[in-house]
């Protein structure tokens, strides 16, 4: 009986070793027995090792589009005004899942820091569970090119007065700390691996479909999307 209390102990600390190092175990249940110990490694940044997209919508849609934008690209604020309804509209009748890569193209070639702490602040939007809002909200109110405004913590943090729920300490704190710098670098390096050359860059399923000879409209995205169901 020592020996099994002693290994509990044992276990227990080791659980909170392992929690305080950013892994949570957990129990895999298989068949109504335990059967496993299952560690998941947890990131503020989307992945502790990748560029994982931030995605809205149900996992099981029949259709997934990959949008590649950067908060400073006036062109990406184009595409947004003209889909935004579209798109939301679509992933609440849950036909479509956005995955939303969000790069620093106009940091690299007009130089500021924009891109990157907006970016940053919609993964903070993102852990508070209000990504959509806060990223509408950026792109309505998107300055123009050349002004690197969303540079300002001051500014990111006012917009998210705008966004019912989601300005507060722990939102400001990842503001300004720039929890997901890191992760924003990782999304900036896999564009330019990607082969992508601008912004925004939308996928179907992995065909592009937007900037193409024929162009794209919200009632060409809705058939699109419909033969996907």
């Amino acid at each position: 009986m020592r020996a099994a209390r002693e290994r509990q102990r044992t276990a227990r600390k080791r659980g909170r070793q392992l929690k305080v190092g950013g892994v949570v175990v957990a129990l895999l249940v298989v068949g109504g027995g335990v059967g496993a110990l299952v560690a998941q490694q947890t990131s503020k940044g989307g992945g502790a090792d990748d560029a994982k997209p931030i995605a809205v919508g149900k996992r099981d849609a029949p259709a997934t589009l990959t949008v590649y934008e950067d908060f400073r690209c006036p062109a990406c604020a184009q595409f947004e005004e003209q889909f935004r309804g579209t798109i939301r509209s679509l992933e609440k009748q849950g036909k479509l899942r956005t995955e939303y890569h969000l790069v620093t193209i106009i940091d690299d070639n007009l130089g500021g820091r924009g891109s990157h702490r907006a970016a940053n602040a919609a993964a903070c939007a993102r852990d508070a569970g209000r990504f959509r809002q806060f990223h509408d909200v950026l792109y309505r109110n998107q300055p123009p090119e050349q002004e690197d405004a969303f540079s300002s913590g001051k500014q990111l943090i006012a917009l998210a007065g705008k966004v019912d729920g989601l300005d507060g300490p722990r939102f400001r704190e990842c503001v300004d700390d720039g929890t997901h710098k890191d992760w924003v670098k990782k999304t900036g390096a896999d564009f330019k691996k990607s082969g992508h050359q601008s912004t925004p860059t939308v996928l179907l399923d992995g065909e592009s479909v937007y900037g193409k000879s024929e162009p794209l409209t919200p009632a060409s995205l809705k058939k699109k999307v419909a033969a996907k169901s």
